[in-house]
């Protein structure tokens, strides 16, 4: 049986303003349902979405930082997350919404290189 390609989700952009951080994560989900290696990773900006205690009904938009817990019962591995944009932002692991695997950019970019197809969100 021949195994699907692996798939790395960058998430770059904050979680409200735009789709694209509610976009990744149903790809992420869709993914993880048919078996398809999958792992999210959120650099920059895109650390926010992983902050806890979100209010964004104020703004009209979904808050959907909980669905961030679903992750494992759908196969998603645990997300990796860039220690510079955390510093650069004044964010602490303890800040998240879920436990993530905190890498430098050295790190993050050699377990990028590894896989078969990447998304930018």
């Amino acid at each position: 049986m021949m195994s699907l390609p692996s798939l790395a989700i960058i998430n770059r952009h904050p979680p409200h303003g735009t789709s694209d951080g509610q976009e990744a994560l149903d790809l992420a989900l869709v993914s993880g349902t048919f078996g398809q290696p999958v792992t999210l990773f959120f650099i920059g900006d895109g650390v926010y979405q992983l902050l806890k205690n979100q209010h964004s009904v104020a703004i009209g938009r979904k808050n959907y930082s909980k669905t961030f817990a679903a992750l494992d019962f759908y196969d998603v591995s645990q997300p990796v997350v860039c220690t510079d944009s955390l510093a650069q932002r004044g964010i602490n692991a303890e800040d998240l919404c879920i436990q993530a695997d905190l890498q430098s950019p050295q790190q993050w970019r050699a377990v990028l290189a590894k896989f078969d197809h990447i998304v930018n969100f």
